[in-house]
């Protein structure tokens, strides 16, 4: 990404915290994880995370696991894409499609290179087969939730996206904890790659987006 002249003080920052910084630390994580070594709090943490779970917790994280799947997911992102494509919003469609798309093909492929093997600590209440890391569902909540806040910006929207959105990423994060089918790395990681992939998106076509804007749009 080439750096133009003059850059606004906003958008750097932008580039510096949500772009740079994030990819820095999933690159630190990675190379622990490719080199198989533990981050000795982990187990303790999960271990802490499983003893003090209510029931209510638990079935919530559940419910999260599904919300937070492919199916559900898939399904919520094409009605987006399609939504704003069939509202004339065409550089928001595909803003969308590119950001949520590079954020989940992203974490695939991670998974498939690093190959965790997820955590053993007591018996699983879902199945979970791939990868541990990153965690998928911390990925894909952290850029919709990114996507969504970009798209609604400029609208009395944002704020309630904006922390309503995060605390649905928190504790979808937090129940792949709760569920032991992640490490809190894992988690960390998808969270990070997901912002980080979106806003990277963002301010790749932004010339394009504040030229399609709408008073609803990015």
């Amino acid at each position: 990404m080439t750096l133009p002249p003059n850059l606004p003080l906003r958008t750097l920052l932008r580039l510096l915290l949500g772009v740079l910084l994030p990819l820095l630390v999933v690159g630190y994580l990675a190379e622990d994880v490719l080199e198989q070594q533990r981050f000795t709090f982990e187990t303790p943490m999960l271990t802490w995370i499983h003893a003090h779970t209510s029931p209510a917790l638990t079935q919530t994280s559940v419910l999260l696991n599904t919300i937070g799947g492919p199916v559900v997911m898939g399904g919520v992102f094409v009605l987006i894409v399609l939504g704003l494509w069939f509202t004339q919003r065409r550089a928001q469609a595909t803003f969308t499609l590119l950001g949520l798309g590079s954020a989940v093909g992203v974490a695939l492929v991670m998974k498939l290179v690093f190959h965790r093997v997820r955590p053993e600590l007591w018996p699983r209440l879902i199945t979970e087969n791939g990868a541990s890391f990153p965690s998928g569902h911390s990925t894909t909540a952290a850029a919709l939730v990114t996507c969504l806040v970009l798209l609604l910006w400029r609208t009395p929207w944002r704020w309630p996206v904006l922390i309503l959105g995060g605390l649905y990423a928190l504790l979808m994060g937090y129940g792949r904890l709760v569920l032991g089918v992640h490490y809190p790395t894992d988690v960390l990681a998808g969270w990070l790659t997901g912002l980080s992939l979106v806003l990277g998106t963002y301010q790749v076509l932004s010339s394009s987006l504040k030229s399609h804007s709408t008073p609803g749009g990015a």
